[in-house]
């Protein structure tokens, strides 16, 4: 008997007409989220899960992605068994105009702080 074929994994996203402010500032205000959303910011590309340099454990990761998912900061898919991140950026702009680049910005003076 031939194997059934599984459905393409996927993941649910909101629409950010949906989404509060108080939800992406409250997912925004952990330091490895925001370490997240600057990555993905700079690197200017999506990425897979394992590819983010975190102080964090895999599981602890997942949270983080879960809450920056569900706050419509980031759009994640599969590619084959590996997931993906994407940030909405465009999509954060045109909801939160200022927000996510004010953010990534504070983000990364605070880095070059702490690296001082």
């Amino acid at each position: 008997m031939p194997r059934p074929r599984s459905a393409a994994r996927t993941v649910k996203h909101p629409d950010l007409s949906e989404v509060s402010l108080q939800q992406v500032m409250e997912a925004l205000a952990d330091p490895v989220r925001r370490a997240v959303v600057s990555q993905l910011a700079s690197n200017g590309t999506d990425m897979s899960c394992g590819t983010f340099e975190t102080p964090v454990s895999v599981s602890t990761l997942t949270h983080h992605f879960n809450t920056l998912r569900e706050a419509g900061v980031i759009r994640q898919y599969y590619v084959g068994t590996t997931k993906m991140n994407a940030l909405r950026a465009d999509e954060i702009e045109r909801r939160f105009p200022g927000l996510l680049s004010a953010v990534v910005a504070a983000a990364g003076t605070e880095t070059r702080a702490g690296a001082a």
